[in-house]
C-alpha cells in the first residue's frame, strides 16, 4: 500500500472491540516526509492478535511518536479515552469492533471514520446502508450472522459423538446475543444442545467450562467478541484440559492450538480498512465508500490437537480445509 502525505493532517485509530487494545496515535504536523512505524512491535499480544492489527492500522503510515492506551472490556475506560482523541480533532478516526465504534459515533458526527470487525453496522444504526452509508462513518463487516450457523455442523461433522456445546459469548452486547441466537436456532437439527456461557469473567468461565465438562460428550463454540480475544489462550487451555472440541471464528485461534476454526480473513479487513483512511485522507468522504462484508471465509483445522482429542478428522473435512496445522 502506498504511503499516506500526512503532513497538515491527523490520523488517530482507536482499536477496542475485537482487540481489546484501543491506541491513540497522533500524527504530528512536521514538515518532514511521513514515514511507516510499526506499531506492533511497540505492543503487547495481550488479546491475542493485537500485533498484527496495529501493525495494519499503522500501514498507512504515522510520523510521531503513538500514546497507548489500554482498555479491556472497561466501557468507562473506551469513553474516556474516546473523549481524548475526538477533543484532538483527527481528520480520521479508525476503530474495530462495535465496543469502540458506538461511543466514537455518539461522541462525534463531523470527523470521519473508518470501522472494522463490526457486526450489523446497518442494525447498530452505525450506518444508513451498506452501499451508501451517508454521514461519517463507512468501513468493513465483521460477518454476516447466518455464517454463526455454519459452526455447530462443523462441530458435528469433526467431533460426531458432541451432543452437547457450551456456547461462550458475551451476554451484554447485540453481537453476542444475536450469534447465540443463530447457533439456537440450527443447533437441534444437528443433534446439538446448546448452552451459554458468559465471557465477561476468567474465574467464572473457568467455572463453568468445568463444570459443563462434567457431563460426557460435550463440545464448545467459540462466537467473536472482545471478550473472545481477550480470554483466547484462556479458552484454548480449558479445551485441551478438559477434552472438549472445540470451534472457533477466526484462523488465530487454530494457530495457537485450537482444534478448527471458520472465518473471515480479519487481517485483510484491516489493510482494506487502511486503505480506505489513505482515501478519506486524500479527499473522499466515508459517506460515499460502501460498507464492505467479507467474501471470503478460511477453514483451518489443526490435526495436532485433533491427534491430541483422540478425533479422526474426516477426509472430506480435510479435503475442504484451506489450511492444515499438523
Amino acid at each position: 500500500m502506498q504511503d499516506v502525505d500526512l503532513k497538515r493532517r491527523e490520523f488517530i485509530a482507536l482499536l477496542g472491540g475485537a482487540a481489546a487494545l484501543p491506541l491513540a496515535a497522533r500524527a504530528q504536523h512536521a514538515e518532514r516526509a511521513p514515514h511507516r512505524r510499526d506499531l506492533g512491535r511497540q505492543c503487547s499480544a495481550r488479546a491475542g492478535r493485537p500485533r498484527g492489527i496495529l501493525a495494519r492500522a499503522a500501514t498507512v503510515g504515522v510520523d510521531g511518536g503513538p500514546q497507548f492506551r489500554l482498555s479491556v472490556g472497561n466501557a468507562a475506560e473506551t469513553r474516556r479515552h474516546v473523549a481524548e482523541l475526538v477533543a484532538l480533532a483527527p481528520d480520521v478516526i479508525y476503530t474495530t469492533g462495535s465496543v469502540a465504534t458506538g461511543p466514537i459515533l455518539e461522541a462525534t458526527s463531523t470527523v470521519p471514520i473508518v470501522f472494522a470487525i463490526v457486526p450489523d453496522p446497518v442494525g447498530f444504526g452505525f450506518v444508513k446502508s451498506l452501499s451508501r452509508p451517508g454521514d461519517n462513518a463507512t468501513g468493513f463487516m465483521m460477518f454476516e450472522f447466518s455464517l454463526c450457523g455454519k459452526w455447530p455442523a462443523l462441530l458435528k461433522e469433526i467431533a460426531p459423538h458432541t451432543t452437547r456445546a457450551a456456547v461462550l459469548r458475551d451476554p451484554a452486547v447485540p453481537a453476542g446475543i444475536g450469534q447465540f441466537a443463530v447457533i439456537q436456532s440450527v443447533a437441534g437439527s444437528v443433534g446439538l444442545e446448546v448452552i451459554p456461557v458468559n465471557l465477561s469473567d476468567a474465574t467464572e468461565l473457568e467455572r463453568e467450562v468445568a463444570a459443563f465438562a462434567q457431563s460426557a460428550n460435550g463440545g464448545v463454540i467459540l462466537t467473536a467478541g472482545a471478550l473472545s480475544a481477550v480470554h483466547r489462550d484462556l479458552i484454548i487451555t480449558l479445551a485441551a484440559r478438559h477434552k472438549l472440541p472445540a470451534v472457533f471464528q477466526e484462523r488465530n485461534y487454530a494457530d495457537a492450538g485450537g482444534l478448527i476454526s471458520y472465518g473471515p480473513n480479519f487481517l485483510n479487513q484491516f489493510r482494506q480498512a487502511a486503505g480506505y483512511v489513505d482515501r478519506i485522507l486524500k479527499g473522499e468522504k466515508p459517506g460515499d465508500l460502501p460498507v464492505q462484508a467479507p467474501t471470503k471465509y478460511e477453514l483451518v483445522v489443526n490435526l495436532k490437537t485433533a491427534k491430541a482429542l483422540g478425533l479422526s478428522v474426516p477426509p472430506t473435512l480435510l479435503a475442504r480445509a484451506d489450511e492444515v496445522i499438523e
